[in-house]
């Protein structure tokens, strides 16, 4: 599997752009998986859900199933959080994962920037960051800048850098 990454501060529009890419991506014939990665606690469960109270109950894992989808939840229970690697190993195959977080990890990253946020360039401390992704120039930045809403120029160029082109 190719992992390619998107990097930027909170509120730059990575989610955003990563749901223009995954579409643009499918039309050229890949299969596309996402890990996010978050920085604080959170819950795809509900409490009062059976699965929910599986998992309070003290079950390491809880997978739900339907004929439509299936997820398996496991709780860290004190472990050290997962790295990238052994959570890309439990995923299927596919052409490309992209990456939401994990910013340190050493995988090729596009930076979404936008010099309306007032935060410094992540691509000036980060050698893994390949190309910028911008609303407005940046005429300092050496890398490739990318118009942030050309999503099917990103993806061309995503794909490109991954091999896949």
């Amino acid at each position: 599997m190719k992992i390619f990454g998107l990097a930027g501060w909170s509120g730059s529009g990575k989610t955003t752009l990563l749901v223009r890419l995954l579409p643009a991506l499918a039309a050229r014939g890949l299969s596309v998986s996402t890990v996010k990665h978050a920085h604080h606690d959170f819950d795809i469960d509900r409490p009062g859900k059976d699965s929910f109270r599986h998992r309070e109950a003290g079950a390491t894992e809880v997978m739900v199933a339907s004929g439509y989808r299936w997820a398996l939840m496991r709780e860290h229970r004190g472990a050290e959080e997962p790295t990238l690697p052994d959570l890309l190993a439990r995923m299927a195959p596919v052409d490309l994962v992209i990456v939401e977080g994990f910013k340190f990890d050493p995988h090729p990253k596009l930076e979404v920037h936008r010099p309306s946020l007032g935060k410094p360039l992540i691509c000036l401390q980060d050698r893994h960051i390949v190309a910028v992704a911008s609303d407005a120039p940046l005429p300092d930045v050496t890398l490739p800048v990318l118009d942030l809403d050309d999503a099917a120029g990103i993806a061309g160029f995503v794909a490109d850098c991954c091999g896949l082109g």
